[in-house]
This record gives structure tokens, sequence and C-alpha cells, in this order.
């Protein structure tokens, strides 16, 4: 079975997941085990692709990278400079070619734009709704964006 007849099928029939609320609770930041996994890093490029400012598709990794730096708790004013990480970029692509691949994104072929589609837009959108981690988390990644994009314009590199 899919995911996607899973799902369909879990809707069919109503299924909820029961969770009872004992045991401990979640920690308030994201930790570096968060960093790789795939469904953050879609998150990201989603955060990243859906506002006005696109980001062009060579430099989405080193972009991602530069979020999360400036966003996890572990790499906040570190020196490592994840945006340069193989490992990072490789499952940010993986990242992307899903994204693309369920119609979430598109990638402008003139302008090597990645751009959010309005199915993107509105996963990206119920995710953040609330206050939980992940919502918390994606807004912050938003402002980080917004502030990468602004120093590169002082520095005259962006339009």
């Amino acid at each position: 079975m899919s995911a996607a007849d899973f799902f369909s099928e879990a809707k069919r029939l109503n299924l909820k997941l029961q969770i009872s609320g004992d045991g401990p609770s979640p920690a308030h930041t994201l930790d570096n085990e968060a960093l790789f996994q795939l469904p953050l890093l879609a998150m990201t490029i989603l955060a990243l692709s859906k506002g006005l400012s696109k980001p062009e598709l060579p430099e989405i990794g080193q972009l991602v990278g530069e979020c999360l730096e400036r966003t996890v708790a572990g790499f906040k004013g570190s020196s490592q400079d994840i945006g340069w990480s193989g490992n990072l970029r490789i499952r940010t692509i993986k990242a992307l070619t899903f994204l693309e691949s369920t119609g979430q994104v598109t990638i402008d072929r003139a302008t090597r734009r990645v751009s959010a589609t309005d199915l993107g837009k509105k996963v990206y959108n119920d995710a953040i709704n609330g206050e939980s981690l992940l919502a918390v988390s994606m807004k912050t990644i938003e402002l980080s964006y917004q502030y990468i994009r602004d120093e590169a314009r002082v520095r005259g590199e962006v339009n």
C-alpha cells in the first residue's frame, strides 16, 4: 500500500491517533538531530520559496544551511558553517525532489527560481498554524531568510 493510499484509507475510515498526554513534555528547541531530517528540510524549502523573494536553484542548499544555522540552537554562533555541508546539500536536493514530485514546488526553467505552489503554500500554512515547536521554528526560519536577503541587498548582491 502506498502512503497516499494509506492516508486516503485512514481518512475514509475516520481513524484518529489517540495520545494520552502523559510522559515528558517535548523540548522547546530543535536539536541537531533534527537538522538533516527530510521533512524539516522540505518545510524549510517551502518557507523560503513561498514568499516574494524566490531562491535560485543553485543557492538553495546554501540558503537552507544558513537559515538552519541561524535557527537551530546548537549552531547559533557556531563556526561550523553548515551551509557548506555536503551531507546537508544532498539531503536538501532529496527534499526538493520530493517537493517537486508531489507538486508542492516548481522550478522556473528560465530563471531557475524555486516557487511554492498553492498546494505547497497550503501544506506550509497548515504546519505553521498554532504555537507548536515546528510552527515557531518555521517562523524563525522565515525571519532568518528575510535577514539573509536584506543583508545581501545591502551588499548589492540581490535585486
